[in-house]
């Protein structure tokens, strides 16, 4: 899990410091060539930035609070129920679902529709599938974003495969269900009035703590054996 988190991190941080780095060298440019009032701007956005990067590097609970309250990077909201301030809207979106597999985890996982099309504020069911190939028990976790990233701060999940780890026995297959709703103040805002696609994201990979599996392939093995010394009693007694 820290390992998965780290590597995400990682990647947010890159891509927050590139937009970053734009941002700074605008600011400095308009320090250079305006006049001093609009030195000023661009000092402070040269400071807005400096912060933001601190935000970025800072620990772990900071920066996914930062991202929760954004939405940067796609970081979807977790809500307990549907906002019953907000209303249902007449007007629908169309969110679509894909889903990934780390090449390290042995799994195949797909979700069990494509898209679905609900109403702003419409409480929503979704299901993904997957499917343990291997010959041994295995813990995963997923991580997951919505695409266009803008969208992440209206997004809501209620309930979600995604917020525990997941053990597959050898062979299983389980469906795992994500529900959600999009606050109908999406639609309201001018920055993503225009989105009319979501497309919700999951990658699951090999989780660093597999002691449950580690659980559950010693039960299989106890339970095993327990049925061939069962079966030799038997055998024994006939004879």
């Amino acid at each position: 899990m820290n390992r998965r988190l780290r590597l995400a991190h990682n990647q947010l941080n890159n891509r927050l410091i590139k937009e970053l780095t734009v941002t700074v060298d605008k600011a400095r440019q308009t320090s250079a060539q305006r006049s001093r009032r609009n030195g000023v701007t661009g000092g402070i956005l040269v400071g807005f930035a400096a912060v933001m990067v601190g935000v970025a590097f800072a620990s772990e609970p900071l920066y996914k609070a930062f991202c929760r309250v954004t939405g940067y990077g796609g970081t979807t909201q977790v809500a307990v129920a549907v906002d019953q301030v907000a209303s249902v809207s007449n007007k629908l979106v169309t969110v679509r679902f894909d889903a990934n597999v780390n090449r390290s985890l042995p799994w195949r996982f797909l979700p069990v529709q494509r898209e679905v099309r609900v109403q702003y504020g419409q409480q929503a069911l979704a299901f993904f599938e997957a499917t343990n190939v291997s010959d041994k028990p295995i813990v995963g976790t997923a991580t997951f974003n919505v695409v266009p990233y803008k969208a992440g701060s209206y997004f809501n999940k209620i309930d979600c495969f995604c917020f525990t780890e997941q053990v597959l026995a050898p062979g299983q297959t389980v469906q795992m269900p994500v529900t959600f709703y999009v606050d109908p103040k999406m639609f309201d805002d001018r920055n993503t009035s225009d989105v009319k696609t979501i497309t919700l994201s999951y990658t699951f990979f090999a989780d660093d703590d597999q002691s449950a599996a580690e659980k559950l392939r010693t039960s299989q093995i106890m339970r095993q054996n327990k049925g061939s010394k069962m079966s030799t009693g038997g055998l024994d007694r006939k004879g």
